[in-house]
């Protein structure tokens, strides 16, 4: 029995643009039309004349009656429209089709529209034709649709309330639907709850008149406390993006029925703390600061995603000890850097920027002096990972002869040689490019003793952290000419929104600048806005953390027909063992069980069957050492 306390709940649906994601006349039109050189025409006053009824501005016979005239339908355009109905269930409608199954008794259509295709459409959902009312066609002696029953209580105006008191059904009412008809009935008194469903069509009137905005079914059956085919609507899960990120980023997650917000800029601490206490995922650039003030201050805070390379302006450990995963872009803008550094090199190389600038002054210059190519040149990559890896590539295509020194111990690509002291690369290198993390040890890597170091005459390009060169160092290199130019791109201290800046490098003719652009390309831009929504959602719908910064990295397979329970723990002794006691003495069956955990963190899934005692969720909850705990379904 369906019941709030001890009282019976009936849930009155409408079809058009709630069941369904469309109006099904307007499908019809698209139909019957198809060949009608006026088609964009009709269809446009067809669907006005739609709109014009649903607000409530035109009566609804008369709204009905335009329509089916300008249709030109027969009996047999029915057909094509109930298969093309089919196609388009509301989304979230579909995904619950259980609910409809297992509520069948509770559930009736009410609608508008007309039993000849709703009736197929819903009995898909058990929903039998004795519990849909809708009109009728009415046909001519050719099957040619000339008009509708007019007796039917659906055909006139105000038609659901009638119907609904006809009905006279035993319990609490609730009305879900999209447009006038439906927000009436609860200003009528026959409803006792209107829903303004707003998955495919949000009418400003109908969500005035609401008693709760429906965004989908989710919702819906949230509200109630119904079975549901996912535990938590996605739409309340909020997600704010930062500094201008790209809007792909923002339509992936929103599609994926998430609510996102962006803004244009960073957030102080301050403003930061503000806004993130409603806020599950946080989406930032480099600019932003999450520290640990900020962290401890979000308590629905679940992912923190840098739309970048870098995490230094992320405080790892202290999102990890409250369970906070963070994911980056450590890949996505890998061959925007490269290419940057490239161009660079040779534009250094070739003094293609003094050249510039004399021309930009009025100066003409034609001179060979200080112009050489690059190819049979050394260069030197300090740092050979991604980035790293791909220059030692398309520098050796130039025809350079590619050296690299790294930390760890890394296999070179093609005829790169790997050189085993930093102070040998410097020695040897014509030009010296930087591609290191941001590990606070990197400060001032490269100092005044490293470019002493340095071949005399060599270039230095810098497009990793602005803190692993010692800026007056490399001034005065640059001034003495013991270094012949200089790339930067990054500096030890960047503002945190366009505008005015200053740097000791500035007015140097040998030296090139650039506002921290090394991945900021379109292409990159829009691979990172496709690559980090991804590791949110892998996250948020299935627990995934593959690419994690600071957790421990698990790869799960798609749960079915499971509950997916996810703990995260402080990794101290016995807490696994107190989890799987927890599970025994509430004899869940369980279908698989993931641990993964480092130094500080334990990340354990467990799958279970759909049936289970509820009490199990607050005694795992309860367990010592508990940071955060999900359940996923």
């Amino acid at each position: 029995m369906n019941t709030v306390g001890t009282q019976k709940r009936n849930f009155i649906f409408d079809f058009d643009s709630t069941l369904t994601k469309v109006e099904a006349l307007d499908v019809l039109a698209e139909i019957t039309l198809a060949n009608n050189p006026d088609k964009k025409e009709i269809i446009e006053g067809i669907v006005n004349i739609t709109n014009l009824g649903i607000d409530g501005e035109i009566s609804f016979p008369e709204s009905l009656g335009r329509r089916i005239k300008m249709l030109q339908a027969n009996k047999a355009d029915l057909d094509v429209l109930i298969k093309e109905l089919r196609q388009k269930v509301s989304r979230s409608i579909e995904r619950n089709k259980e609910f409809f199954e297992n509520f069948s008794e509770d559930i009736y259509v009410i609608s508008a529209g007309f039993k000849e295709f709703i009736d197929p459409i819903v009995a898909d959902y058990n929903i039998p034709s004795e519990r849909v009312f809708a009109n009728t066609f009415v046909f001519d002696e050719n099957d040619v649709i000339v008009g509708f029953d007019d007796q039917n209580v659906l055909a006139s105006h105000n038609g659901k309330i009638a119907c609904l008191k006809a009905l006279d059904l035993e319990g609490e009412i609730q009305v879900i639907g999209d447009g006038y008809s439906d927000y009436v009935t609860r200003e009528a008194g026959v409803a006792d709850k209107f829903f303004a469903y707003t998955e495919n069509v949000s009418r400003a009137k109908t969500v005035e008149n609401a008693d709760y905005i429906t965004p989908n079914l989710d919702e819906f059956l949230y509200v109630n406390d119904l079975p549901r085919n996912i535990s938590y609507p996605k739409h309340r899960i909020k997600i704010l993006l930062l500094e201008n990120i790209h809007p792909d980023a923002e339509k992936k997650l929103s599609e994926d029925g998430f609510t996102v917000e962006t803004v244009s800029r960073s957030l102080s601490e301050e403003e930061l703390i503000e806004k993130l206490k409603d806020v599950h995922v946080l989406g930032i650039r480099s600019k932003t600061q999450v520290t640990k003030k900020v962290v401890e201050a979000a308590d629905k805070l679940m992912v923190v995603a840098a739309f970048c390379i870098g995490t230094k302006q992320i405080d790892l450990d202290t999102c990890k000890v409250h369970g906070v995963t963070v994911f980056n872009a450590p890949y996505s803008n890998t061959r925007s850097v490269v290419e940057l550094a490239i161009g660079e090199i040779i534009m250094l190389m070739r003094s293609v920027f003094q050249r510039s600038s004399e021309l930009h002054n009025g100066q003409w210059n034609k001179t060979a002096q200080g112009s050489r190519e690059v190819r049979g040149k050394k260069l030197g990559i300090v740092g050979y990972g991604n980035i790293g890896k791909q220059l030692s590539v398309l520098a050796e295509a130039l025809g350079m002869d590619v050296y690299y020194y790294d930390v760890e111990d890394k296999l070179a690509l093609g005829n790169a040689t790997k050189v085993t002291t930093l102070k040998e690369l410097l020695g040897i290198s014509d030009v010296i490019t930087l591609h290191i993390d941001d590990n606070a040890a990197n400060k001032n890597f490269i100092g005044e003793e490293e470019i002493k170091q340095m071949k005399d005459g060599a270039y230095l390009v810098n497009l990793s952290r602005g803190f692993v060169v010692d800026i007056q160092a490399l001034v005065a290199g640059l001034k003495s000419g013991k270094i012949a130019g200089a790339a930067v791109d990054v500096y030890p201290e960047e503002p945190r929104k366009n505008g005015d800046f200053i740097t000791e490098l500035k007015g140097l003719d040998n030296v090139i600048l650039t506002p921290h652009v090394g991945g900021s390309t379109e292409e990159a831009q829009r691979d990172i806005a496709d690559f980090v929504p991804g590791k949110i959602m892998d996250y948020i719908n299935s627990g995934n953390t593959v690419d994690a910064v600071n957790f421990p990295n698990i790869r799960l397979p798609k749960h079915r027909n499971a509950h997916r329970f996810l703990h995260i723990h402080q990794n101290v002794p016995g807490v696994m063992a107190q989890i799987n006691k927890v599970l025994a003495e509430f004899e869940l069956n369980i279908t698989g069980q993931y641990l993964s955990t480092d130094d500080k963190v334990g990340y354990v899934i467990t799958d279970v069957d759909k049936v289970y005692n509820q009490e199990v969720i607050a005694a795992l909850k309860k367990i010592e050492g508990t940071t955060k705990f999900r359940v996923l379904y």
